[in-house]
């Protein structure tokens, strides 16, 4: 935990910038019946009836101190789709930086294994010499300011969207469509929200 508060700590750094990694899964859901435009007098109207339509996993990038956020949506999230992320943050993203500080929690793979079962060995340690990975502390229940030390967390709860504006997530392509809607008052939606966390290195000290 201390390892995270002396990161957020440090001043900003495009050479060296600190982002927030986390990624959550939603439920796809299809109209039973076709919805009914607005008239007047009349609001748009949706059925509250649905059928499952799969999901999609959302991965979910974000740099506090650069005012950025991104988010890849897969079919799933296995070692390998993580391994092409990081991949993504270095090559693409990240070109021009030296090091890239990421922040995330323990899921297990979140691993350099990950980038070796995903790449040739070469290809796994170009990657992964440019990432520096920090961990959040590993149990909310344990410490239960954990998750909100990633904040990542935070964001992809203020992007809980199961419907937006009454309509039911119909496709994959909804679920980005309406994220690259969402995305730019996420962090409006966490000042207004969600309290910031204001945590000192001797406050984390008593906290553990």
């Amino acid at each position: 935990m201390e390892d995270v508060l002396e990161l957020y700590a440090e001043p900003y750094d495009p050479k060296r910038p600190k982002v927030n990694f986390d990624e959550t899964s939603k439920q796809l859901l299809k109209e039973t019946r076709q919805p009914l435009g607005a008239a007047p007098g009349k609001p748009h109207r949706v059925d509250y009836e649905y059928e499952r339509n799969g999901t999609r996993n959302l991965f979910l990038f974000v740099e506090p101190q650069a005012g950025w956020r991104h988010v890849h949506v897969t079919e799933q999230r296995t070692k390998l789709d993580f391994a092409y992320e990081m991949k993504w943050l270095v090559d693409e993203r990240y070109a021009e930086a030296e090091v890239i500080r990421v922040v995330m929690d323990n899921l297990n793979t979140h691993k350099i294994a990950s980038l070796y079962e995903a790449f040739e060995p070469a290809e796994a340690r170009r990657i992964a010499k440019k990432l520096e990975w920090h961990y959040t502390p590993l149990d909310e229940f344990d410490f239960p300011h954990g998750p909100q030390l990633l904040r990542a967390v935070r964001a992809v709860h203020c992007a809980g969207f199961n419907k937006h504006g009454g309509a039911h997530i119909m496709a994959a392509l909804d679920v980005g469509d309406q994220l690259v809607q969402q995305i730019p008052l996420i962090g409006e939606a966490l000042r207004a929200k969600i309290p910031e966390v204001v945590m000192g290195i001797a406050d984390g000290q008593l906290r553990l």
